[in-house]
């Protein structure tokens, strides 16, 4: 029994073994059909191009030998159909490059030159713009030119000595009041009826009563200048809006300013500059 059982092993084995050859030699067969096929297909393309090969040599042959016929005298320069084809072809590439080339530099001159001129035009229109507007600004400020002011030199309205001097900033003793106060013009001696004349040319702006400087005439003149004539006795020579003339008599000296009735008979005198009391001796020449 115990060599029985040895021998189902050995054939077991032996079956094993059988399948497994079997079974390799199945693969090498199926992977040798595959590259049979292959290697064949490989053949059949070499031979087509041998094929062809052969063919296009028996056509140059035959081209060769009729052009040798029919003119000895091109034998020399005849070359194959397969060369003349790639020199046309190279020849064709060449042209055609070329006249790309050729269109690509006169499309970007022309481009470039129409810039230019775009460009060229552009800045001739700005400058022709800027020139009128230049020239516009020049018109507009010409025409905006103010005539020359006349410079004003104004003149004492009487002749006499300043009793009492401008005192805006500082205080004054006023005798009348019997206190410290501002003195806004300046108080020039003069007898009672004395004429007083106009400082400077210009217009009778108001002839009126104040009542702390009595009888009053306001003369307006050019560059915002006003000068003021107070403590008069009498403004018979003029009327307002009336025009006068330089040293163009006013009225006369009296005694009618409430605020300096103690003092002595004088012309109590401002000047405004746009409606500011400013000091009358810097300008009186």
């Amino acid at each position: 029994m115990r060599r029985n059982k040895q021998n189902e092993d050995m054939g077991n084995k032996i079956i094993k073994y059988a399948t497994i050859g079997v079974l390799v030699l199945t693969v090498i067969v199926i992977g040798l059909l595959i590259y049979s096929q292959s290697l064949t297909e490989e053949v059949k393309e070499g031979t087509l191009n041998t094929e062809q090969i052969a063919s296009l040599a028996n056509r140059t042959s035959e081209n060769t030998t009729t052009n040798y016929n029919s003119n000895t005298e091109e034998t020399e320069t005849t070359t194959t159909e397969m060369g003349k084809s790639v020199n046309e072809s190279q020849n064709e590439l060449k042209n055609e490059q070329s006249n790309t080339n050729t269109v690509k530099n006169t499309t970007s001159k022309n481009n470039t030159t129409s810039t230019t001129n775009t460009v060229n035009m552009t800045n001739k229109n700005t400058t022709t713009k800027k020139t009128n507007t230049s020239n516009t600004a020049t018109t507009n400020t010409e025409i905006k030119e103010e005539p020359k002011q006349r410079e004003l030199q104004f003149v004492k309205p009487v002749e006499g000595d300043i009793m009492k001097e401008y005192a805006k900033e500082n205080l004054l003793f006023s005798e009348t009041l019997q206190e410290w106060v501002i003195h806004t013009g300046i108080d020039i001696k003069a007898d009672k009826t004395t004429v007083v004349k106009s400082a400077e040319a210009g217009t009778v702006k108001s002839i009126k009563n104040d009542p702390r400087y009595g009888l009053t005439i306001v003369v307006e003149h050019d560059n915002g200048f006003q000068t003021v004539y107070s403590n008069l006795l009498t403004s018979e020579f003029v009327v307002e809006g009336e025009k006068v003339e330089k040293e163009q008599s006013l009225g006369t000296v009296g005694n009618t300013a409430a605020f300096e009735s103690s003092d002595e008979p004088h012309l109590h005198f401002e000047i405004l500059k746009d409606n500011v009391q400013v000091d009358p001796s810097i300008y009186l020449k």
